[in-house]
């Protein structure tokens, strides 16, 4: 593909991808499973069948044989070492609590996530005769240590110094989340209940993990307390069969609780008193409408949004999922950046843990149940990929499908809302063509709004026009900006005129944020022998003119009075840093500085992408002309995050000159 008006320095080619999984047989004889995306455990058995298989050595090999059918690929001997240990060690607990007839759930799925409890217990109450369900997480661990100012997590001895979440923690989390996402439990919530067995370990030897407050949700018992688990677990079950329980939780019980819900619409509809205006309120229009069809038959169909930065595609968003939610309809956010789905978790889950639940990401439909949700609200989607798996996902959670293809099966109504001019990464696929094309091969209708307004950039399509044809993006090449009454564009002469001119603007009480190309290094902040905080590096060094900025916080924490990445372009304490295009994307402020860096510049006529002035390892490694476009994609998102106005800087005097021509003077 060439690239009018572009020459690229220096060529690197792209990895090959990932190989596919091979497919999966069928399941093993006499054992109940679920291949492939279905929420049920990888095995089902009573606590006696499961004692009695592991003392005739067949428990391992028939979960493991599983283990090949679910997931495609041998589960590693670390894991089934841990099956052979924990789980027999569990079995003659309940065995010798009299409670041999417990459904045990082997390595249960969690809702909409790609993590597995242990084990879930499935019985009935020993009075009321109700369901209950306890939720097990089994360790081997003997000795940890706790991880200091964090009483949530944990080293484990023998398990090198990487941190681990705290086992009464991580048991809470899972039941709270079962809860929530599974239709027999709502307002029923007692019936769950959550413990951590630590059969190898003594009260003693993990004596700090006792400090974290315990609950319902989350108990902690060792092989020194077995008495006391036993003890918990008679009060749930009774010595009966838990079979009937346990078929309450086929896959189709999957859905957020009605008390999630009312909580989503409240916080959204105080988050987004929106007006919706011709192509927003036909996108709405039509979700609604597919989603009405959906519950009156079999009926699935796909919705493609497109439109430019502040054209409202998450103004949509918020929209659809409030109405959604107050009319009852399972339906999640998912995007692919996490500094903004933390951000909405924040802002719209303002003092409720339970909605933040509601905005997730696009990799965490890996094993989702097909059509399990009514809507999923894919918002950023130019920022889809070939692939979930990336280097540190684990082998048993590894997917075998394209990543566009799981977030089409994840929903009866998936709706895709993007600007194909901000895909910024190799690897990111989300284009209108690729949802049409694999949509299609699927046999969907897909339908497309194309948003045709401007909300940010104070409504000024001249000055969205004026980027695109500044940057190549569409034809015409670059033309004066004649200016708009409703916003500024103005050209520095240098970084401390950039800085003072959006300082201005901050004390005057607007929103100002100066952003850069990623043509500097990206340094941990400095800390001292004691690992006490010393300062941020001033990566973004210009020596010509003595100027001297660091970036955003690299970690998902604040630290020293800075925030974190995540909230660097909604925290007034981000001014001070410079921002890169990964904490910027998805957001808007009123006024915006972008700083051009050497990785792109004018030379006679045309821009030049010069690889190797980009600190962007993963961008520099794409092919030649991939690379130039998503450097003028990467420039383009942030000269469109200012609602106000727009500050310009080039570090190159040609590129400045060409900019100044542009831009009259005011």
């Amino acid at each position: 593909m060439s690239v009018p008006g572009f020459r690229v320095i220096s060529v690197l080619t792209r990895p090959a991808g990932l190989p596919l999984f091979a497919d999966m047989p069928p399941p093993a004889h006499g054992v109940s499973c679920c291949p492939g995306d279905c929420f049920v455990s990888l095995l089902r058995m009573s606590a006696r069948a499961v004692a009695e298989a592991a003392g005739a050595g067949s428990l391992v090999e028939s979960l493991a044989t599983q283990f090949q059918f679910t997931y495609g690929f041998e589960a590693g001997v670390s894991e089934k070492r841990s099956w052979g240990n924990s789980l027999p060690a569990l079995a003659h607990t309940l065995l010798d609590a009299g409670l041999g007839d417990v459904e045990v759930l082997i390595e249960y799925p969690v809702p909409l996530s790609s993590y597995r409890v242990d084990a879930l217990l499935v019985g009935a109450y020993p009075v009321t005769g109700e369901p209950s369900y306890v939720v097990v997480e089994l360790k081997q661990w003997t000795a940890v240590e706790l991880v200091p100012d964090a009483e949530d997590l944990v080293t484990v001895q023998g398990m090198g110094n990487t941190a681990r979440l705290h086992p009464i923690a991580q048991v809470r989390r899972y039941c709270d989340h079962i809860a929530d996402f599974t239709k027999s439990l709502h307002g029923h919530e007692h019936r769950i209940s959550g413990a951590a067995f630590l059969h190898n370990a003594t009260d003693f030897g993990v004596d700090g993990l006792f400090d974290l407050e315990s609950d319902a949700y989350g108990q902690l018992f060792t092989a020194s307390s077995k008495g006391k688990f036993q003890d918990f677990l008679t009060e749930r079950f009774a010595a009966v069969s838990g079979a009937h329980a346990a078929d309450a939780l086929h896959p189709e019980q999957i859905a957020p609780s009605k008390q999630l819900m009312a909580v989503a619409a409240q916080e959204i509809q105080e988050r987004s008193q929106f007006n919706l205006l011709n192509e927003q309120q036909v996108a709405y229009s039509l979700v609604m409408r597919a989603v009405k069809k959906a519950k009156q038959a079999d009926f699935k169909e796909v919705i493609v949004v497109t439109g430019g930065p502040g054209s409202g595609k998450s103004v949509i968003a918020l929209e659809v999922l409030g109405e959604l939610y107050r009319t009852g309809v399972t339906a999640i956010h998912a995007t692919g950046s996490k500094s903004f789905t933390t951000t909405l978790q924040k802002v719209a889950g303002k003092g409720s843990t339970r909605i933040r639940k509601l905005f997730g990401y696009f990799n965490h439909f890996t094993h989702a149940e097909k059509n399990g949700l009514d809507v999923l609200v894919c918002d950023e989607a130019h920022r889809i990929r070939e692939s979930s798996n990336h280097r540190f996902t684990p082998k048993d959670k590894r997917s075998n499908r394209r990543q566009i293809e799981e977030l089409l099966d994840a929903a009866r109504i998936p709706v895709f809302l993007l600007d194909e001019h901000q895909v910024v990464r190799p690897g990111e696929m989300g284009t209108v063509d690729e949802i049409d094309r694999v949509a299609k091969a699927k046999g969907l209708t897909v339908r497309h709004v194309n948003l045709d307004g401007q909300f940010r950039c104070g409504g000024s399509r001249a000055y969205e026009q004026w980027v695109l044809r500044l940057l190549g993006l569409i034809p015409g090449g670059p033309l004066p900006f004649e200016g708009d009454d409703h916003f500024t564009l103005t050209v520095a002469e240098t970084p401390q005129e950039l800085e003072a001119i959006l300082r201005s603007h901050q004390e005057a009480g607007l929103q100002a944020r100066m952003t850069a190309g990623f043509c500097w290094p990206w340094s941990e902040p400095v800390v001292d022998e004691a690992k006490n905080f010393v300062g941020l590096v001033d990566d973004v060094h210009l020596p010509q003119w003595d100027f001297k900025r660091p970036w955003n916080v690299q970690g998902d924490r604040a630290i020293g009075g800075y925030p974190s990445k995540n909230f660097w372009a909604t925290d007034p304490a981000g001014f001070t840093q410079v921002g890169c295009i990964y904490t910027a994307q998805g957001f808007e402020y009123d006024v915006s500085g972008v700083i051009f860096g050497p990785d792109l510049v004018w030379r006679n006529g045309v821009w030049v992408a010069e690889k190797k002035s980009s600190k962007d390892t993963v961008v520099a490694r794409a092919p030649e002309h991939e690379f130039a476009h998503l450097i003028r994609n990467t420039y383009k998102v942030l000269l469109t995050r200012g609602m106000q106005g727009t500050v310009l800087f080039s570090t190159d005097q040609e590129t400045r000159e060409m900019l100044r021509s542009l831009v009259r003077s005011t």
